[in-house]
């Protein structure tokens, strides 16, 4: 098998005619390129051709060395590079290629030479003392030319550099305006990486599809937000008055976790009766979602009132007093781990309870399969 070990000097400064073909021919040429520019990355990509082509004839494949360049301007170089080519094939028939490039310029020649040759690598040489320079050259025309990758990181930075003067010359006060500018640009960030951007664009469809098919979740998952929402205000009233800080955030917690419970609780429903409704196969999940939900909105209410209790934020659980009959009771105030257990119980029991139903509910299915 003949290979072509290729390299690629696509701004024609080499002095020789090319192709300059064979061992001999190219060492004459590092010489004289040399001499004339030691500094030349263009030098150490020759000697990498003679390298590449003489670890191929260890491996008993024939190679064949070969400079080929072109002049004039970007059409006209890639014409001359292409003829070149095309009669470097007619020649020695070679079945694969392995180019060497020290440039992102060089490179953009390898679809050329792909379209008439198997390309089997593309060998990048990289100045050892010119490498981190190199490398970041790489990463920013990579950059420049992902489309993706330059709304993602250009219009945010850009948007905020136009920004700064502009709110700086409506007020005075310096770290407003960086805090402003940093949020901005770190929930733009957020709103692409999280793909936030594809959900919110494939909302409209989805929304659309749920509706015309009938779905119960589509109505449970509108209850479910309207119920987080409610959460949401009822923790923001919940910690007002406040001093910021740890209790803060949890005492957020404890008064809207019932209501995200409850709209984690309508959203699992929903999709669990949609699997009921559609198909006989329902995961195990689904089905014990709910009593998960309710157990772990208990324990970290419990969690939560077990801080805020101990904080003085809270006040105790006072039973009142009660009489039934000849049976009477005083007041009575629960200790202040007794919440905490109680919750924590009742969240374990749930939890179980849910283990059951589930293996209830599904054990009669799969002896229904294994009859059929």
């Amino acid at each position: 098998m003949t290979t072509l070990v290729l390299c690629v000097d696509r701004d024609g400064d080499f002095d020789h005619g090319t192709p300059v073909v064979g061992e001999a021919a190219i060492i004459d040429l590092i010489t004289s390129a040399g001499v004339a520019a030691p500094e030349d990355s263009r030098v150490n990509c020759l000697l990498e051709t003679l390298r590449v082509a003489r670890s191929l004839r260890a491996e008993c494949t024939d190679a064949i060395s070969v400079v080929v360049s072109g002049s004039g301007d970007t059409v006209n170089i890639d014409r001359d590079i292409a003829d070149q080519i095309d009669a470097l094939v007619d020649e020695h028939d070679p079945q694969s290629a392995v180019v060497v490039v020290d440039s992102v310029a060089d490179e953009q020649t390898v679809p050329i030479i792909e379209s008439r040759l198997r390309v089997d690598a593309v060998d990048r040489v990289i100045v050892q003392q010119a490498r981190d320079i190199e490398s970041t050259y790489y990463l920013l025309k990579r950059l420049l030319v992902d489309e993706e990758l330059r709304r993602t990181l250009f219009i945010p930075l850009g948007t905020a550099l136009l920004a700064i003067p502009v709110i700086v010359s409506l007020t005075d006060n310096v770290t407003a305006v960086v805090a402003v500018v940093t949020a901005g640009i770190g929930a733009f960030l957020l709103y692409k990486g999280l793909g936030i951007d594809d959900a919110v664009e494939q909302f409209p469809s989805v929304v659309r599809a749920a509706f015309y098919s009938g779905q119960v979740s589509f109505v449970t998952y509108v209850v479910g937000a309207g119920l987080a929402l409610i959460g949401v205000f009822a923790g923001a009233i919940g910690i007002s008055g406040m001093q910021p800080g740890v209790l803060m955030g949890i005492k957020f917690v404890f008064v809207s976790v019932p209501w995200f419970a409850l709209a984690a609780l309508a959203a699992s429903t929903g999709r669990l009766f949609d699997r009921l409704l559609t198909d006989d196969r329902v995961p195990a999940a689904l089905f014990n979602a709910p009593f998960g939900i309710v157990a772990l909105g208990l324990i970290v209410r419990g969690f939560g009132a077990f801080v805020l209790e101990n904080a003085a934020v809270i006040g105790p659980v006072e039973l009142p007093a009660m009489s039934v009959g000849p049976i009477a009771t005083d007041g009575l105030v629960l200790l202040t781990g007794t919440r905490l257990l109680v919750f924590v119980i009742a969240g374990v029991l749930i939890s179980l309870l849910g283990v059951v139903v589930t293996s209830r509910v599904r054990t009669p299915a799969k002896d229904a399969s294994n009859r059929q």
